[in-house]
């Protein structure tokens, strides 16, 4: 994949992204959270055949989806997006971790590790965006954390054993 940024003066940021199955799509960020995507022919790469606009929220939603965070598809065991120094993972809790049944809080994972968790979709699709010191760690569950890479590898020995 090939992505290209190029800001637009008064507009905002233009994203130019070449997939691996010859899509082209681009992506403008406007300056007022507005979004627009364009999709490209496979013939004619500077002919747009398809084109959304997406408010800020609309935009987050489908960000959401397109990562994983209402549906991680079996093959993706670990996905990362990397920001600078900071990476989010998603971790699917094993049932022989010993968090399980742990709240975050009694792990004390922000002061042990460094990492923050950002998000907790369990096996039954309760959700918990931002979840607070008392939310539990569950069987099967799908934990997001952002941190730096060291951080997440902390987390991961927390979440596997129950300590730092």
């Amino acid at each position: 994949m090939d992505i290209r940024e190029s800001i637009l003066p008064g507009i905002g940021i233009k994203y130019r992204i070449d997939a691996e199955s010859g899509d082209r799509i681009v992506i403008i960020i406007h300056d007022d959270g507005r979004r627009e995507l364009y999709h490209f022919d496979y013939e004619d790469l500077e002919q747009s055949i398809s084109m959304t606009t997406l408010n800020d929220q609309e935009a987050r939603m489908v960000a959401s989806i397109i990562g994983g965070m209402t549906y991680k598809s079996r093959q993706l065991e670990s996905v990362e997006m990397t920001f600078d120094d900071f990476i989010i993972e998603w971790y699917r809790v094993e049932s022989h971790y010993a968090s399980v049944g742990k709240s975050i809080g009694e792990l004390d994972v922000r002061q042990n590790s460094g990492a923050t968790v950002i998000a907790i979709v369990e096996k039954k699709g309760k959700k918990y965006v931002n979840p607070g010191p008392e939310v539990m760690i569950c069987d099967d569950a799908t934990v997001v954390v952002v941190g730096e890479r060291d951080q997440q590898k902390r987390f991961k020995q927390i979440l596997m054993n129950g300590s730092g």
